[in-house]
């Protein structure tokens, strides 16, 4: 094959990539809102809504722990295949069967097949990917999952169709992904010295040690982009919003982070990663802080949300590109596990918290605890010092 050839194929192939974590991002942007719509017409309790949106990053967090053995056995494409299929007949399976019970096991089931598709989409791209042109692939590949993460609330508009509809046409999607995959891509498997049988003892302790306040950025991102999607449908409709409105808001929040993510990346090289997570912190924080004081005041509510997601929207690759700044690289693969952790405990712990919070009758809680965090991350910065490694 000649070299033309194999960059035709590989753009293909990446392309194929691209598209693949936007579904995901589709999935669980359209599944947290529309669930926790459900979940409150059905009368259930916004603590217990907020549990069971938690089980999609509860199968997340149980994939992280052995997807880098099991793609090491199966390769990329039957790892992304047997993703795309566990997602595809999950959301199938949610219209059909009207379960609290059984939608908390779909969840996870959701949350373990969007992190296949995640680890090892992700780690293609990177081996694909040359020196010269890798902080761009992943930055693209972050937006993409961005992208479709911010137009899957949009699809709670079909709810006027039917109940069912908004599942099947995104099952449909996946089923088309699916067959794309199987087409077009190759059959590969990751090299085995590349999986950590030389890694250093204690790599995740020193990672810690040396580059503690870069990962908690990924636990903020977590926590953000899980609580707003699985509590603010509730949080609007307790408010006065309509399905409607909440529908149109939610993207929002990711709309600032892809507008903002390529400036904040840019003033981060000029200024240094530190000062802009502790600028974009502080703004972000204080948005959420004013959300429930702009009552159900439509545009003052959207620009906040807009805002907010723009300052914070670009954390989790900001705080990774932070630690490898400090870290050397013999403790980066440790650090992108850590921040997989922090980001699925986030996950979780966000959409509890923020349903608790509302359950005791405190309905603006949700933003001032979020907004807070995000203030108090960045004032801790000032507990953080480095020295750069070479």
């Amino acid at each position: 094959m000649s070299g033309s050839a194999k960059a035709r194929d590989g753009r293909i192939h990446y392309l194929i990539l691209i598209s693949v974590v936007v579904a995901a991002g589709l999935s669980q942007g359209l599944l947290l809102p529309v669930l926790a719509i459900f979940l409150e017409r059905m009368g259930v309790s916004s603590s217990m809504n907020g549990m069971n949106a938690a089980a999609l990053y509860v199968g997340s967090f149980a994939m992280t722990l052995i997807a880098e053995r099991v793609l090491g056995l199966v390769g990329f494409k039957k790892l992304i295949v047997a993703g795309l299929v566990l997602v595809m007949v999950s959301l199938v399976a949610f219209p059909l069967f009207p379960s609290i019970a059984l939608w908390f096991v779909l969840r996870i089931l959701v949350g373990i097949g969007d992190s296949a598709l995640h680890y090892a989409a992700q780690l293609w791209v990177l081996m694909m990917s040359t020196p010269q042109n890798r902080g761009r692939s992943i930055s693209f590949y972050g937006m993409s999952y961005g992208l479709g993460f911010s137009i899957g609330p949009l699809g709670m508009v079909l709810l006027k169709y039917g109940e069912a509809v908004p599942f099947m046409v995104l099952a449909g999607l996946f089923l088309i992904m699916l067959l794309i995959v199987l087409i077009k891509l190759p059959d590969l498997k990751p090299e085995r010295q590349s999986f950590g049988e030389t890694a250093p003892k204690g790599r995740f302790r020193r990672s810690y040690a040396l580059a503690w306040y870069a990962l908690l950025p990924a636990f903020l991102y977590g926590y953000m982009e899980a609580g707003i999607n699985s509590n603010f449908p509730v949080y609007g409709l307790r408010s006065g919003f309509t399905i409607e409105q909440i529908s149109s808001l939610l993207p929002f929040v990711g709309i600032g982070g892809l507008i903002l993510q390529l400036p904040l990346g840019i003033l981060s090289d000029r200024f240094g990663r530190k000062r802009v997570l502790t600028f974009a912190g502080i703004l972000g924080g204080l948005c959420f802080v004013l959300i429930p004081f702009a009552g159900t005041n439509y545009w003052s509510v959207l620009v906040l949300l807009t805002v907010a997601g723009g300052m914070v929207g670009s954390f989790f690759s900001l705080g990774l590109a932070y630690a490898a700044d400090i870290l050397p690289k013999l403790l980066l693969p440790a650090a992108n596990v850590v921040a997989s952790f922090h980001f699925n405990a986030g996950s979780i712990i966000g959409p509890n918290i923020g349903g608790s919070l509302m359950e005791t009758g405190w309905t603006a809680g949700m933003f001032v605890m979020l907004g807070s965090l995000y203030v108090a991350f960045a004032c801790s910065g000032l507990l953080f010092k480095h020295k750069q490694t070479q």
